[in-house]
């Protein structure tokens, strides 16, 4: 999670323009729009979800990987998490 205020800001505003997405897709659907913009508009969103995920991913990796760590278990701990987090991301 962001720790930055700048950080904080810029994810929470990312995260309600994706709510702001999600509406407009729940309206079309609502609406009956042709199958073309709806599939536009998933697509959007997913990219707009995938930016979101990888943001906050690269924030974690950067403070749990840039910290020094007191000794090799911590940072091989470290590196696990980090690896866990990046398979569950790519699922």
């Amino acid at each position: 999670m962001p720790h930055s205020p700048e950080e904080k800001r810029k994810v929470l505003a990312r995260v309600r323009r994706i709510r702001g997405q999600v509406d407009a897709l729940e309206r079309a659907l609502l609406a009956g729009a042709d199958c073309a913009p709806v599939l536009q508009q998933i697509a959007a969103l997913r990219g707009a979800v995938n930016g979101l995920m990888s943001g906050v991913l690269e924030s974690h990796l950067r403070e749990e990987l840039g910290a020094p760590r007191a000794s090799a278990a911590d940072r091989q701990a470290s590196i696990d998490d980090a690896i866990a987090l990046v398979r569950s991301y790519l699922r």
